[in-house]
């Protein structure tokens, strides 16, 4: 069309606006411009005119604003149009850009808006981001005010904010310098708190999809000012107790957002192990020039925190198999950069029910601390039948039975014999089954025992049964020897008739001396 729009806007600040303001924009215009400030400085955006043609999904005339590059999905902060300006934004870093498009038809009077760099406050948007007072970690100015508003965008759960450093200006009922959080996008919202000195504020969650917070400074003696996290909870930060579950990156199956980092935890009962079956996973791929995760990645640590065993860490289009932990606690944590967002990742997890199983020539011997299970009676849990169910023995629940029994089976497998039962785990509740099946093996001339979750957490995903539970790699109570080897009933008779032989061979050749 000839229309010249657009480019790198890199002053400290500045205006900009649609062709022809306050005239109508031209027809089929398209423009881009990209912010670009200091290094280490932050970009403040806001619009004092804003009119375009409207449309519910915003599919013929709109403006966008993307936390970085423009065109990367995953830094995009918001698609607007008709005659609602958008909301202040701040970026995430020193990079923001805005595009401008029409189509062929309706023209508005368009946009105007500013911009300025080190601006401290404005609206954020993001599942999770990061928020400092001016000038950190050097010493904040002097007679400053700060007002960020997290939430919006569509957002709906409650808001986590983390402190990582605090030093401010103490003093009796913080009158001087402070930061006071709002459980919601004005003061007239509920006070969650008001802090200053050098203690860091407990972490604080709302009970909304907004939270406000003020920073404010009087005219003189500073100190090094705040660092604070915030996480959208419900998509970007979540606790699992349950013994199964399922969640998702932020916004799968469409891109999910850059310049996250969120966390699921799980905390199972003491006992139990949590494995993660990784159903669906596109994130960004490894680098070229080191061959690692060093952009977006996927890390699960074996506890609660980041300070566990690293279990593994993934990027790009993989097929990958389950993880299991080593204690009753598992954390992933998704990381993701300024761009190249895809489509992130699908889990399922269940826990793993610690059970030492093993096996004689005739028996099974099955074995689960009554702790892992306390919820459950012992009927809960039987082998084949529920007529097999378990008896409590001491601090455990035990099965003991003959291969005969308790709807067991032989089979062959690979050329072996082997011997196969199901061993049952009713969670059920009301009228909510809740089943999990253990396929138990044995084989009896080798005497191992083997134990294989066939229905656990959703059997019409998880198509392939995984091995568990290593009987010979236990960590729990071992079972008994003696036990064992008074019930193996085959072994004592073999080792009955070797002894008989022995001495009927020894009387023979007694008698044949003597004569």
């Amino acid at each position: 069309t000839g229309i010249k729009c657009g480019g790198v806007l890199s002053a400290p600040s500045g205006n900009f606006s649609s062709p022809n303001f306050p005239g109508l924009y031209p027809y089929e215009t398209e423009c881009t411009w990209l912010i670009v400030v200091a290094e280490g400085s932050s970009v403040l955006l806001s619009f004092s005119h804003f009119e375009l043609e409207y449309h519910d999904a915003c599919a013929y005339d709109y403006l966008q604003v993307y936390n970085g590059a423009a065109r990367d999905r995953g830094n995009l902060l918001g698609t607007f149009c008709g005659h609602s300006p958008p909301p202040p934004f701040s970026s995430a870093w020193h990079v923001m850009a805005v595009v401008f498009r029409s189509d062929r038809h309706v023209a508005k009077h368009g946009f105007a808006a500013a911009y300025r760099k080190d601006a401290c406050g404005g609206q954020l948007t993001g599942l999770s981001g990061e928020i400092t007072s001016p000038r950190y970690p050097e010493t904040y100015p002097n007679d400053a005010e700060c007002r960020w508003i997290i939430g919006g965008a569509g957002g709906t759960g409650p808001l986590t904010l983390v402190f990582a450093d605090f030093q401010m200006e103490g003093g009796q009922g913080c009158g001087f310098d402070y930061v006071a959080l709002f459980d919601g996008p004005t003061v007239t919202a509920p006070r969650l708190g008001r802090y200053c000195g050098s203690t860091r504020p407990p972490r604080t969650v709302s009970s909304t999809p907004h939270l406000l917070i003020i920073f404010k400074s009087d005219f003189n003696i500073g100190g090094r000012g705040f660092k604070a996290h915030f996480y959208s909870a419900g998509e970007c930060q979540e606790v699992f107790t349950a013994i199964k579950g399922n969640f998702s990156s932020p916004q799968y199956p469409s891109f999910y957002p850059n310049n996250l980092k969120c966390q699921w935890s799980i905390h199972l009962p003491p006992g139990y192990r949590v494995k993660v079956f990784f159903l669906d996973m596109e994130l960004e791929g490894r680098s070229s020039l080191t061959g690692g995760c060093d952009y977006d990645h996927l890390s699960a640590f074996d506890g609660g925190s980041e300070n566990g065993s690293l279990l593994g860490q993934w990027c790009g289009r993989e097929s990958l198999a389950p993880v299991t932990s080593h204690s009753n606690q598992l954390l992933l944590v998704l990381h993701t950069d300024r761009n190249t967002a895809k489509r992130g990742f699908s889990i399922a997890y269940v826990g793993v029910v610690p059970m030492n199983v093993s096996c004689t020539r005739t028996d099974f011997h099955i074995q689960i601390p009554v702790q892992s299970l306390a919820q459950l009676e012992r009927n809960r849990i039987y082998l084949g039948t529920p007529s097999c169910a378990a008896r409590v023995v001491g601090r455990n629940f035990k099965i003991h039975t003959r291969f005969d029994t308790c709807g067991t089976e032989s089979q062959r497998r690979n050329n072996t014999s082997v011997i196969v039962s199901t061993l049952y785990v009713d969670f059920s509740v009301g009228d909510q089954e809740d089943i999990h099946q253990y396929e138990v093996q044995c084989e009896p001339k080798k005497k191992e025992a083997s134990v294989t979750l066939i229905a656990g957490p959703d059997p019409s995903r998880l198509s392939q049964a995984e091995n568990l539970v290593d009987s010979q790699q236990w960590e729990g109570e071992a079972m008994d020897a003696r036990e064992i080897k008074s019930q193996d009933t085959s072994d004592i008779v073999f080792i009955s008739i070797c002894i008989l032989a022995g001495l009927l061979m020894v009387i023979a050749v007694v008698g044949l001396v003597l004569l």
